[in-house]
C-alpha cells in the first residue's frame, strides 16, 4: 500500500508539472504570436484592402504621378527600424547630457517593455526625453534631426515617393520630431502624427491619443472620395492606422529585406540643400556609439586639457608634432611659391569659417604669429587663444579702422562669413575687409571632426573648444593661394567691394569644391536658434 501511494504521490506531481509546462508553452506561443504578427493582425479590420508588395509600384511611375501617396515614415522611407537613435539626439541635445544618461540606462527596459506593448516602449522614450523641456525653446526637431533623417532615407523609397504629386507623412513619432523634416525636405501636405501635451509652455512627456485625421484628408484629397486613388506604403513590421490608411485603394508593404538592400539618399538628390543644422554630436547616436562615446568622455577631457596646455605654452614648432601625435592633424594643401609679405605693411588672410581654431591653424601653416579679427566669441576663449585677437562690434567704421591699425602693426586673419557653416557651402561674405587693403591672400579651410562639433548655434559658446578638442581625431585642411590680383582689389583695380568679396568667395569655394550661397549669419541663427545671431 506504501508503494502504491508513493506511485499515486510520484503521477501526482509528474502531472502537475505537465500542467504548468503546457500551460506555460501555451503562454509563451500566444505571445509570440502576438510579438511576430503584431503588424499584420492589426490590419485585419482593413483586410478588405488590396495589400502588394513593395516591388508592385515598381513599373508604375506614371500612374504614381497624379496620384495621392500616404507613406509611414519610420516603416517605408528610413532604412533603419530603430527610434533610438532620434531619441537620444532629443533627449542629447534639448536635455542634456544627464538626460541622454537615463535614457541610455532605460533602453534594455525600453526594448523589455516593446516585447509586450510596442506603444509602451514608444511611450517611455517620449516621457524621458520630453518632460520638462520648454515648448518655444525646443528647435532639435528643426535644427538636429533633419541631418540624420536625410542620412537615413532609403533611396529607392524616396525617389517612389517624390514622384507622387500628393503626399501625405504617417508618423508614430510625435510631431514636433518630424514635423520641419516632413514639410520641407519631403514636401508633404501635411504630416499625421502624435501631439504632446503641454502645460504651461512645457512639455509633460505624454502624447495625446491618436485621433480620426478625415477632416485632413478631406482637405487634401476631397470630400467626396476620401483618398479613393490614393496609394499606402507601410512596413510589414509596423502596424498601420487603419484610420488613415482604409482610405488607400492599394497598400504596398516593405520588408526590412528590401530596405537593408536600399541605398542611402546622395547629398545631390536632397530636395533642398542641407546647409544648416545644430546639436554637438557628430555620429549617429546608436546605444553601442552612445556607450563608446560614455566611455571616451573622461579620457577625452583630459586629452582637451593637455591639447590645451600644449596650443598655449609651447611653440609651433614643437607643438605641430605633438598635436599630430595626439590626434589632431593638419594638412597643408599648398602655399603660393610668390611673397606675400610686405614690410611696410601686413597682410591680409581671408579665409572661410569651420570653428573658431581656424586662424591658429593659419598661423600654424604660415609659421608665424598672425592676429584674428572675430566677432562673437566667448571672454574664456579669447583669453585662451594662443594668438592675439581682436574682436569687432559689427560697426563698420569702427571694425574697418580697428583692422587697417593691426595690418599696420603685422599679419591678420579674417572670416567675413562671420559664423561657421559645417556643411560644403560658404555663406555670403561680408565685403568690409575689400576696402581695408589691397594686399589679400585667400585661404581655403575645410575640416572633418569624428564624435563632437565644436561650433553651436543655441548653444553655450564657452563650450566650443572643450568639445572640439574632445574630439578622438580632427583633420585640418589649409591651402594658401596665390594673393589676390591687382586688378581685382578696390584700391588699384577699382574694383566695388562686393566684387572683390564675392570673388574671393568664388576662389574659394573652388578650391574646396564647395558651393556658394546668399545666405547670412542672421539667416543661420533664424534658422537653428530663433534670433538673429546678436548676443
Amino acid at each position: 500500500m506504501l508503494l502504491n501511494d508513493k506511485h499515486q504521490e510520484m503521477a501526482g506531481e509528474l502531472f502537475n508539472l505537465k500542467a504548468l509546462f503546457f500551460l506555460l508553452k501555451h503562454l509563451l506561443r500566444r505571445t509570440g504570436n502576438q510579438f511576430n504578427l503584431q503588424g499584420k493582425l492589426s490590419n485585419v479590420h482593413i483586410s478588405h484592402l488590396k495589400f502588394q508588395k513593395y516591388s508592385y509600384l515598381a513599373n508604375r511611375w506614371e500612374e504614381l504621378q497624379n496620384q495621392p501617396l500616404l507613406f509611414h515614415m519610420e516603416g517605408a522611407l528610413l532604412k533603419s527600424s530603430s527610434l533610438f537613435p532620434y531619441f537620444m539626439l532629443v533627449a542629447f541635445e534639448a536635455g542634456g547630457p544627464l538626460r541622454a544618461l537615463i535614457l541610455f540606462l532605460l533602453y534594455p527596459f525600453v526594448k523589455l517593455f516593446s516585447l509586450v506593448d510596442e506603444e509602451l516602449g514608444l511611450k517611455i522614450m517620449v516621457f524621458v526625453c520630453f518632460v520638462g523641456i520648454r515648448k518655444d525653446s525646443f528647435r532639435a526637431g528643426r535644427a538636429v534631426l533633419p541631418k540624420f533623417f536625410l542620412e537615413d532615407v532609403g533611396y529607392e523609397c524616396f525617389d517612389l515617393v517624390m514622384r507622387c504629386g500628393r503626399r501625405v507623412g504617417v508618423t508614430d513619432l510625435p510631431n514636433v520630431m518630424v514635423d520641419d523634416f516632413l514639410r520641407e525636405y519631403m514636401g508633404v501636405e501635411a504630416v499625421l502624427g502624435r501631439e504632446l501635451k503641454v502645460v504651461y509652455g512645457f512639455f509633460v512627456g505624454l502624447m495625446e491619443e491618436k485621433k480620426p485625421d478625415k477632416i485632413v484628408l478631406n482637405k487634401i484629397f476631397g470630400e467626396e472620395k476620401v483618398g479613393a486613388n490614393a496609394v499606402g506604403i507601410g512596413s510589414y513590421n509596423v502596424p498601420l492606422d487603419e484610420q488613415l490608411f482604409s482610405h488607400c485603394k492599394v497598400i504596398c508593404l516593405v520588408s526590412e529585406a528590401e530596405k537593408k538592400n536600399w541605398q542611402v539618399l546622395p547629398r545631390e538628390k536632397y530636395p533642398k540643400p542641407l546647409i544648416f543644422h545644430d546639436g554637438r554630436l557628430a555620429f549617429r547616436p546608436t546605444p553601442l556609439a552612445f556607450l563608446v562615446m560614455l566611455m571616451w568622455a573622461p579620457l577625452g577631457f583630459i586629452l582637451f586639457m593637455i591639447r590645451a596646455t600644449v596650443a598655449i605654452l609651447l611653440p609651433y614648432r614643437i607643438s605641430v608634432p605633438i598635436f599630430a601625435f595626439i590626434g589632431l592633424r593638419g594638412t597643408l594643401v599648398s602655399r603660393p611659391s610668390s611673397s606675400t609679405e610686405e614690410k611696410s605693411r601686413g597682410v591680409l588672410y581671408v579665409c572661410n569659417h569651420k570653428t573658431l581654431l581656424d586662424p591658429i591653424y593659419v598661423s600654424i601653416a604660415l609659421m608665424k604669429p598672425v592676429s584674428a579679427a572675430v566677432y562673437s566669441v566667448s571672454t574664456i576663449t579669447e583669453r585662451l587663444a594662443p594668438i592675439k585677437t581682436i574682436r569687432l562690434k559689427r560697426n563698420k567704421e569702427e571694425d574697418s579702422k580697428k583692422m587697417e591699425e593691426q595690418l599696420s602693426q603685422g599679419s591678420l586673419v579674417v572670416c567675413p562669413e562671420g559664423t561657421t557653416c559645417r556643411e560644403p557651402y560658404l555663406l555670403r561674405f561680408s565685403p568690409l575687409f575689400a576696402e581695408t587693403t589691397d594686399e589679400i591672400v585667400p585661404i581655403a579651410v575645410d575640416m572633418q571632426v569624428s564624435m563632437f562639433y565644436g561650433t553651436t548655434a543655441s548653444g553655450f559658446k564657452f563650450l566650443d573648444p572643450v568639445f572640439l578638442l574632445m574630439n578622438p581625431t580632427t583633420l585640418y585642411s589649409i591651402n594658401i593661394l596665390e594673393k589676390l590680383p591687382r586688378g581685382f582689389t578696390c584700391g588699384v583695380g577699382g574694383k566695388s567691394k562686393f566684387e572683390v568679396a564675392n570673388y574671393v568667395q568664388a576662389v574659394i569655394a573652388e578650391a574646396l569644391r564647395f558651393e556658394c550661397t546668399n545666405l547670412t549669419r542672421r539667416d543661420k541663427y533664424m534658422m537653428l536658434a530663433g534670433n538673429e545671431g546678436k548676443i
